[in-house]
Parts: structure tokens; sequence; C-alpha cells
């Protein structure tokens, strides 16, 4: 169960009740809760990862005393043109979205993570929660439309081919 509520954990991008892990789990509240003091112990100050709390909700995040080396790489990631990998992300987030990043890394093969927070911070991807799942799923921004000159993503060049794409429906459900 560790493993599982770490994973769940680093895959979220935003905090998670304790119930809403439970409940994708199947557990009981207590068994979160028992888990998540366990991760506690685990990520201690000298570890670069800590598990935050605010009421009932978690998440992992990064050390406090790493700030201005985060915010620092985080600046230099955001900056200047786009990445060959955010620009095949966003690519795979506009024809195949709204996606989750689980789904999303399937198909790059890939760790999505840090491309999708940049994309996020420049505005091109937004994040919206689901009711069907703990995960968020990730679409193309308002503003990412506008600058690509469309008003919907049905209109970019061959969205329905890309989107009915055989072996790409084939690798999400293997």
């Amino acid at each position: 169960m560790v493993s599982l509520i770490e994973s769940i954990l680093f895959v979220a991008s935003k905090p998670l009740t304790i119930q809403k892990i439970a409940k994708a789990l199947g557990a009981d509240n207590s068994k979160v809760e028992e888990v998540l003091l366990i991760l506690e112990q685990k990520y201690t100050d000298t570890s670069g990862i800590h598990i935050s709390r605010v009421g009932d909700s978690v998440q992992m995040v990064t050390n406090p005393d790493n700030t201005d080396v985060v915010e620092k790489f985080v600046k230099n990631e955001v900056q200047g043109e786009l990445t060959k990998a955010q620009l095949e992300t966003l690519t795979v987030v506009a024809y195949r979205g709204p996606i989750t990043r689980p789904e999303l890394e399937e198909i790059r093969g890939v760790n999505c993570a840090v491309i999708l927070r940049n994309l996020m911070i420049r505005g091109l991807v937004d994040e919206h929660e689901t009711k069907d799942s703990v995960l968020p799923v990730y679409e193309l921004s308002m503003d990412a439309l506008r600058f690509l000159g469309v008003r919907d993503v049905i209109e970019l060049p061959d969205y329905q081919s890309f989107q009915q794409h055989e072996s790409l429906d084939q690798e999400q459900h293997d």
C-alpha cells in the first residue's frame, strides 16, 4: 500500500484528499493515514521530497530548503522557445486530449511531469479534475488555441485521423 499511495501522490499535480486516495485504492481512510505517516517519516528533512498536509489534503512537494535551486531550474526551463520534447508533448495533448499523464507517458515513452508543468506555466496546457479518475486530465488551453489560430482542437490539421489512429487506441487499451 505504501508504494501505491506514493505513486498516486507522485503523479498527482494537486493536493488530494485522504478520501479521494482511499476511494481510488478501495481502502479505509485510517489505512491511508497510516501509510501517510510512513511516507512522512521516509521523506525527512534530508530528502528532496516532502509530504505536505493541509487539513485533509496531502501532496508530494519539494523540500522547502531547496526553493532557490528549484525556482532557478523552473525559470530556466520555461524561458525561450519550446524544446522538441515540449512540442511533442503539446502535440499529443492537442490531438489526444483530454489525456491523463500516464496515458501521455505511455504514448511518448518518457516521464512528462516537468514538461507538463512547464507547458501549464506557459499557459499552453490546462489541467482539469474529472469525476471518473483520481488523476487530472490535460488539454490545450484557450491561449494555445488562439496562438494556433483555431477556436477548437477539431480545427487542427488532420485532427480526426490522429484522434482515431488505431495504433494509439491499441496502445492505450493494452
